[in-house]
């Protein structure tokens, strides 16, 4: 077997390039930053996949949803067509104490039973790649897999100090060096500044919203401080966007992620809920806009470009909007001497109140796609009823809420008002 070999995240490409397949152990150990790790994870696939695809298997496992068992019988099994086998098992919960959310954690024996395995040897032309997000290098289950395995460090710095800030930065430089050059875009250094502060050390968000940038610069070379300030908005400053924004990808995962971190940051539940709430209206008005606008001539946003939507869509939310003011203004005057203190809150019904900043517009319309209107009004009667319920009786909201955000993520969709 080969020795065993740790490499920080960013020398490994250049270790696969000058590797053979001799080099690499059949148990593969990354662990770190969550960006760094998929990269890495991807590298390392890719390498031990090589031009033989046909001849190899892959199989992934979900960590948290499988038992120490399962994952060293899939490890073990040997295909009647494929004589090489690679498992990857992600997010492996080998340090965790406690289970969440129903999730499976490794009892002491089963890690013992675990370290007597590969001890062992994991059968030949069978490879183990497992990732953690965090490792503890004092447990026993660590120094037996640093024994034996490749292991490839994603860990950053995340301290205040000027060395860790002047290694986060160093890490944003080398994310956004390799996304740019893809699409020779170059980024003002005032905007890379700007993008990072807006962003905090998030390196999938700080991905994502360059790649929004690209989007948005569409032929122009440059990437500016007015380009990152029309496109980039409330990440950093407004944390419940992180919930919203996951909500509307139909990610389940990263949604009740973000909610019970802010509820742990001193977010109350019925902040959590208005967001919610709010969100879901949004994209109703959304839906209701698309349905209008696609009367006479059928749209297909999900499948649109940028540019397309800003040239050829756009001019048509822009005229609903027109409509809309219209109706709004209209009520306010019937209604003005009953409640001639009330708040006019028309912006709130326009989808694009600011049409030259088309960006947000447009990914908010591509994420209504994910739902249909009747899920979503499904939706709004459900949190309408869970308010409520919080205000009225003593009432279980976080578990609620929980399962509300799960179903309305999955793939069939949610429904609510038939049954109750």
């Amino acid at each position: 077997m080969a020795q065993n070999k740790i490499i920080k995240y960013n020398k490994l490409e250049l270790f696969l390039n000058s590797a053979n397949n001799g080099d690499i152990p059949n148990l593969i150990f990354i662990h770190g930053e969550q960006y760094l790790l998929k990269q890495a994870q991807n590298l390392i696939s890719s390498f031990l996949l090589g031009k033989n695809r046909d001849k190899f298997t892959l199989e992934t496992l979900e960590g948290g949803s499988v038992t120490m068992g399962e994952i060293m019988e899939q490890v073990s099994t040997f295909s009647f067509f494929l004589s090489r086998k690679i498992v990857l098992v992600k997010n492996i919960p080998l340090f965790q104490t406690s289970a969440k959310g129903g999730e499976i954690i490794f009892s002491q024996s089963e890690l013992d039973h675990f370290m007597d395995f590969i001890e062992k040897g994991i059968p030949e032309n069978h490879f183990l790649i497992l990732t953690t997000n965090s490792a503890d290098k004092r447990k026993k289950v660590f120094k037996a897999i640093s024994k034996i395995a490749l292991i490839i460090d994603c860990q950053v710095a995340t301290g205040s100090r000027k060395v860790d800030i002047d290694e986060q930065r160093a890490v944003f430089q080398a994310v956004a060096q390799k996304i740019l050059s893809k699409e020779n875009k170059i980024l003002d250094p005032a905007a890379f500044i700007c993008l990072v502060d807006l962003t905090g050390f998030d390196l999938e968000l700080f991905s994502r919203n360059l790649e929004k940038l690209i989007i948005y610069a569409g032929s122009n070379p440059n990437i500016t401080k007015t380009d990152v300030n029309a496109v980039i908005i409330r990440d950093k400053t407004d944390p419940i966007f992180n919930l919203t924004n996951a909500l509307m990808e139909k990610n389940g995962k990263k949604s009740i992620f973000y909610f019970n971190s802010l509820l742990n940051k001193g977010f109350h539940l019925l902040q959590l809920l208005k967001a919610l709430e709010n969100q879901i209206r949004k994209l109703i008005l959304v839906k209701s806009c698309t349905g209008e606008i696609s009367r006479h001539k059928p749209v297909n946003i999900k499948q649109m470009n940028f540019n397309a939507f800003k040239l050829n869509t756009l001019p048509r939310i822009v005229e609903y909007d027109k409509i809309t003011r219209q109706n709004y203004l209209e009520s306010e005057q019937y209604f003005k001497n009953q409640d001639s203190k009330k708040k006019s809150k028309q912006n709130d019904l326009l989808l694009a109140p600011n049409p030259k900043n088309a960006y947000p517009v447009f990914i908010i319309f591509q994420k209504a796609e994910n739902f249909s209107g009747r899920e979503l009004s499904q939706a709004l009667i459900f949190l309408s009823d869970v308010d409520y319920k919080m205000k009225s009786s003593s009432f279980e909201a976080k578990t609620a809420l929980e399962n509300f955000i799960i179903n309305i993520c999955s793939k069939k969709g949610f429904t609510y008002a038939q049954k109750n």
